[in-house]
């Protein structure tokens, strides 16, 4: 579902949060900065979650994007028995136990994901499942433009 956000052309939400994949690490929003990335929520719980995940599984395949997970309103041992179980797409993966980072970038149900750009600017909202269509029609030539 696409659905106009006020949030398009405005700067994300600068965070730091616990890694999910490298217990007792943190990862910044600011890390990203000069580099195109996707910011997907997900959760365990989530079945169309469940539903969207090996779109971005081969997503990550193609290295074409970086992809940071955020496992929204998760337990972190359920996080990491279902990634270890359907697979890792994310560069980096952090936990949103409170959901304060789901909250400052509008999230209202998983999974919802955003394109953001080299300066931090969130340049596309994507609200329900990443679909094929929806990754080559939209979002990969969002970002190929995004990148020059």
């Amino acid at each position: 579902h696409e659905l106009p956000s006020v949030l398009i052309g405005n700067p994300a939400a600068l965070f730091t949060a616990p890694r999910l994949d490298a217990p007792g690490q943190t990862f910044s929003s600011k890390d990203m900065l000069g580099k195109v990335w996707i910011l997907n929520t997900w959760g365990t719980w989530c079945v169309t979650c469940r539903q969207e995940h090996p779109f971005l599984l081969d997503l990550s395949k193609t290295k074409s994007v970086p992809i940071v997970g955020l496992d929204w309103r998760d337990d972190d041992a359920e996080g990491v028995r279902w990634l270890a179980r359907f697979g890792n797409p994310y560069d980096v993966v952090v936990s949103d136990h409170s959901a304060r980072i789901g909250i400052d970038f509008g999230v209202t149900l998983a999974p919802e994901s955003f394109v953001i750009d080299k300066t931090g600017v969130i340049r596309y909202k994507q609200i329900g499942m990443i679909t094929p269509d929806v990754l080559n029609e939209k979002i990969l030539p969002l970002i190929r433009e995004l990148q020059k």
